[in-house]
């Protein structure tokens, strides 16, 4: 039993394999919180220090203060002063927000949240529900912790039901809270931009409120949903590790407050800004799921364990043994789409070993350019001249596999489907709207568009052999109203959106069932657990260049694992130093799911035959970077020389242990310095390096190996150790 109630204590104790959290309730009504950390026999939990100005009840004779406990999930405007979790105007009017405990149950598995994204429960994960009640506006909160015992994840959310006759309404929800005591912490983000996600910044925490979060109607380029406390001095194998996530697609609010006794609130949610949910009578809200994580081992555990519950709970299962290499059409054509030119693209890609041609943008309607067609989904007859599915079987029949881009959530003003339905978009009454990317977004909200597209899709994909399907989303949320909802519920136009994303999503997945879903939004836009649990892979920037992709990947490798992150080669132009390019962007995509963009029909003979020996490695270590585990070794955030390195290590039982190292430069090193590596290996073991023949001791590469820097720019070092038995 992972979850356990002392009823004695009123205490509440949910356990990992390797760690424990701690609450009780006080006084029979309130939410406690004691502990989290490593799991030991008497832990130290949190007391609470009264001062002067915080408001107080008598509980249990003695004073009870929220404005200074550490509370479990803080209400607003009832005397706690620091940031809460939840907000909530009542039948008079008011946010004095107030929950009392009422109850629990703990069950086997876990809950569902409808309508939404959530992780998979492990073979042994338990549920605690804790039922907390309003009476004065008739209100039951439950609040949901979810126990993963083997990645020592524990998840949270809330759903509030309104079982009065008088409407209230949800101002801020916040999935999870937590209370730490002190504050000698540094918050880890990701921040960046198009074309530059995951950049990895560490800050000191201060007094006060620091908060990452997302306006833009989606999880974003700019900030990541993922946040780590790292006691200050943790490093990749020592040190505290609290990490968070979200699995939600929309705006977030990830805050961490510390208050005035020194003390740090980390809270994970939907947030307030642009988020409100009217109630009614008998109405629902679910919030998304949360997650936490605790280590004492530094961030390359907490990395490892994510990876883990992202690969085991998050991700769908393998639609296929191996991921499709992918030719996309995009860099190669933009929006000349040609039938018998990527015929031709086919007959050549098939020579160099790819699995799949993926037709981008422009297959569809008088989609020319970027400024008209969005949703005119109906196929160009001119450039398929015998429809889709014929071109399709085409593509089958010379043994490759078919995909195909799609941007179902936008519409371009200059379209047919505009022109019928303009109260089909995402707008306010009275306002003129903005263009992004020469595009408006169509309401999701809106019931009635959800199911014209689900019509649309089914009529024109129906019957064609699709394998893949890369669905983008090109543009973030600005005039976000819905003509589908009554005025005083504008506010749930983002949070609705969403759900009708999801419902989507959901369509494809169901109605065309083996089909594998690519996520993009221009990249790395929502590159969040929501979209990874209903979709195989992210396209993880639209930034090709290695250089770029070195710190983008290796800053996504904090939260997410490589099994998501979908890496192209991409052209490396036609120079004296093309070959030696084309093995540094190839090296850099091993970071994760291998694919190529670029015009195939133009590169060389000497290079088209370089593709095929380097897709047949990585046939050879597919496995070791979808499964393996992750070691970081060098961060090219911390170096000026932008050097980046790292493993991934992988057993199937004694004899089949398998480490693929990797070693990543941008630019010369005039000084060739020699890096000395370690490598965790089995004591006695021998390792062959799969290029070189050479044979090294466990005990060498748990010492080190040396590598030396190249002296010319952008190069990279690959070396595969596989177990033998001779010395």
């Amino acid at each position: 039993m992972y979850i356990d109630f002392d009823r004695k204590n009123m205490r509440f104790m949910l356990n990992t394999d390797n760690t424990a959290y701690i609450f009780e309730i006080v006084g029979g009504k309130f939410p406690v919180h004691r502990y989290y950390g490593k799991k030991i026999d008497r832990p130290e939990f949190m007391k609470a220090k009264y001062h002067s100005f915080s408001p107080y009840q008598f509980c249990t004779d003695t004073y009870f203060s929220v404005a200074d406990e550490f509370m479990e999930f803080p209400l607003f405007g009832s005397g706690d002063f620091r940031c809460t979790a939840l907000k909530l105007r009542g039948i008079n009017g008011d946010c004095c927000t107030q929950f009392i405990y009422s109850g629990y149950s703990i069950k086997n598995g876990r809950t569902e949240i409808p309508g939404m994204p959530f992780a998979r429960p492990e073979k042994n994960s338990e549920t605690l529900e804790l039922y907390m009640r309003d009476e004065l506006n008739s209100c039951t909160l439950t609040l949901y912790y979810t126990v993963f015992p083997e990645c020592d994840i524990i998840s949270r959310s809330f759903s509030l039901i309104n079982e009065g006759k008088t409407a209230v309404k949800i101002e801020k929800a916040m999935s999870l809270s937590l209370d730490l005591a002190g504050h000698e912490f540094d918050l880890i983000s990701l921040h960046g931009k198009h074309m530059m996600e995951c950049m990895m910044q560490r800050t000191p925490l201060f007094y006060g409120n620091q908060s990452i979060m997302s306006r833009r109607g989606a999880s974003s380029h700019q900030f990541n949903p993922f946040i780590a406390l790292a006691l200050s001095g943790a490093d990749e194998e020592h040190g505290d590790i609290y990490a968070f996530n979200l699995v939600y697609s929309g705006n977030f609010l990830d805050e961490v407050e510390v208050d005035h006794a020194g003390n740090t609130r980390v809270a994970i949610g939907i947030g307030s800004e642009n988020f409100g949910m009217r109630l009614e009578e008998n109405e629902e809200f679910f919030s998304p799921e949360a997650i936490m994580l605790y280590t004492e081992n530094g961030l390359g555990e907490m990395s490892r364990k994510m990876h883990a519950f992202v690969r085991g709970c998050i991700s769908p299962p393998e639609i296929c043994q191996n991921r499709p290499v992918v030719l996309n059409t995009w860099e190669a054509c933009h929006f000349k789409i040609d039938e018998q030119l990527l015929l031709d693209f086919a007959d050549e890609a098939k020579k160099c070993g790819i699995d799949m041609i993926v037709v981008d943008d422009g297959w569809f309607g008088e989609r020319c350019d970027d400024r008209r067609g969005l949703g005119d989904w109906y196929v160009n007859s001119e450039k398929f001249p015998s429809g889709l599915r014929d071109f399709a079987e085409k593509i089958k029949d010379k043994g490759l596999k078919f995909g195909i881009w799609i941007e179902p959530e936008m519409i371009s003003p200059d379209s047919g489907l505009y022109r019928a339905h303009p109260e089909w978009c995402l707008g306010c009454t009275g306002r003129e709207l903005s263009l992004s990317r020469s595009q408006l977004v169509l309401d999701l909200c809106n019931p009635e568009v959800v199911k014209y597209l689900k019509e649309t899709f089914a009529g024109i994909f129906d019957g064609v052999p699709i394998d893949y399907i890369k669905w983008d989303f090109n543009r973030h949320l600005s005039e976000v109203g819905s003509y589908a909802l009554p005025y005083d519920r504008q506010d749930e136009a983002t949070h609705r959106y969403m759900l009708g994303v999801y419902e989507l999503y959901r369509f494809f997945i169901n109605h065309f069932a083996g089909v594998m879903i690519e996520n993009c939004s221009g990249g790395g836009g929502r590159y969040d657990l929501a979209m990874m649990a209903l979709s195989s892979q992210i396209w993880t920037s639209d930034n090709t260049s290695p250089s770029a992709r070195m710190k983008i990947q290796y800053g996504s490798s904090l939260a997410y694992p490589a099994s998501v992150m979908s890496c192209h080669v991409s052209d490396p132009g036609n120079s004296e130093n093309e070959m030696r390019l084309l093995d540094f962007r190839y090296k850099t995509a091993l970071g994760g799911i291998l694919g190529y963009e670029m015009n195939i029909l133009k590169k060389s003979v000497q290079v088209r035959k370089e593709i095929l020996e380097q897709i047949k490695f990585y046939r050879m270590v597919e496995d070791i970077i979808k499964t393996g585990d992750m070691y970081r070794l060098i961060s090219p955030f911390e170096n000026t020389s932008e050097i980046s390195s790292y493993y991934y290590a992988k057993s199937g039982g004694s004899r089949t242990e398998r480490i693929l190292f990797s070693f990543l430069q941008r630019n010369r090193d005039e000084k060739k310095t020699l890096y000395l590596l370690r490598i965790a290996a089995a004591d006695g073991a021998y390792y062959r390096e799969y290029f070189s023949g050479k044979v090294y001791s466990g005990e060498e590469l748990r010492s080190g190996i040396c590598i030396n820097a190249s002296a010319e720019d952008a190069s990279g070092q690959i070396m595969l150790f596989e177990l033998t038995d001779k010395a």
